[in-house]
């Protein structure tokens, strides 16, 4: 039997605490997890991507989730992205009702491009359910303690951006 595979795309701009939650969840019901990071020209990333790749890379590690989770980035429709890596499975997150909708749209999209390929959405812990990327680096960028939201790696990267101490 082959081993079942799942992707989680993202920006991971930076990686959060929630993130990793989800990760954990998902090792429950895969033997691998691809952490596929997105190259989008659309979005302007506060980090590049080698940045983003060294802190999910760090994360994992201090998380102690490297065993079966490799992280790539990749550009392009996350389905071929997906396939390519014998993944069967998309892994997306819900934090509320406003995400769903927008879920919902690339879960059709993804499945009308590729009907062998299924998304699951996970729900985080509730200790995470209204944690974000964009709130994390707003937070940091005024100076706000991020430190039980994020990964290590991730305050001191936030910490060198926006010149903090």
């Amino acid at each position: 039997m082959s081993p079942k595979i799942a992707i989680y795309p993202g920006t991971f701009d930076p990686i959060t605490n929630g993130h990793l939650d989800l990760i954990k969840r998902a090792l429950q019901f895969f033997d691998k997890i691809i952490v596929a990071i997105g190259e989008n020209p659309a979005k302007k990333p506060l980090f590049t991507i080698d940045e983003r790749i060294y802190m999910v890379k760090e994360a994992l590690i201090e998380a102690d989730l490297r065993d079966r989770v490799e992280v790539e980035s990749f550009s392009g429709l996350l389905v071929d992205f997906a396939k390519m890596k014998g993944a069967s499975v998309i892994i997306r997150g819900l934090r509320a009702v406003s995400d769903f909708e927008y879920e919902m749209q690339l879960a059709l999209m993804n499945r009308k491009l590729s009907n062998s390929i299924d998304t699951i959405f996970l729900m985080p812990s509730l200790r995470y359910i209204f944690l974000s990327s964009s709130i994390i680096k707003e937070a940091a960028r005024f100076g706000g303690k991020v430190d039980d939201l994020v990964p290590k790696v991730v305050v001191q990267k936030l910490k060198e951006k926006f010149f903090l101490k």
